[in-house]
């Protein structure tokens, strides 16, 4: 069974690799390499896999996964320009692709127990482009 939990937050950011020069930064990110920068509503979905417990009927307390987005991304990435406010964006590309990879790798060490498991976050840069990420799936 699949379970997942909506949250939304903003952030600002600029796609350009260090290494490049600006006219080739444009060239491969387009208006999203501008130095200022610019900004989203990301819409992030949290999906968990598991059986329901026999007990409770839950997969997992939903509400338990709304704190947890709340610390692990939330609190970290709301209203922050992900370039120079949050690790590891200071080094890599914040693209909505490495922004979704990251938020797997801040909520996967929270369910390495067999039921449930982190099965997919799906982020949304705007209404109609997203990025699903599922990590390694050993």
């Amino acid at each position: 069974m699949l379970i997942t939990r909506r949250a939304e937050f903003s952030a600002s950011h600029v796609c350009a690799q260090p290494s490049l020069t600006a006219e080739q930064n444009r060239e491969l990110y387009g208006a999203a390499a501008n130095p200022s920068g610019h900004g989203h509503n990301y819409v992030l979905e949290v999906t968990l896999e598991g059986d329901p417990d026999p007990v409770t009927g839950m997969v997992f307390d939903l509400k338990k996964l709304k704190e947890l987005i709340q610390q692990t991304v939330i609190d970290p990435m709301d209203h922050r320009f992900l370039n120079y406010e949050v690790p590891p964006f200071d080094k890599i590309v914040p693209t909505t692709e490495n922004v979704a990879a990251e938020i797997w790798n801040r909520l996967s060490p929270h369910f390495v127990a067999s039921n449930p498991r982190l099965n997919n976050v799906r982020l949304y840069e705007t209404e109609d482009l997203f990025v699903d990420y599922a990590g390694d799936r050993e």
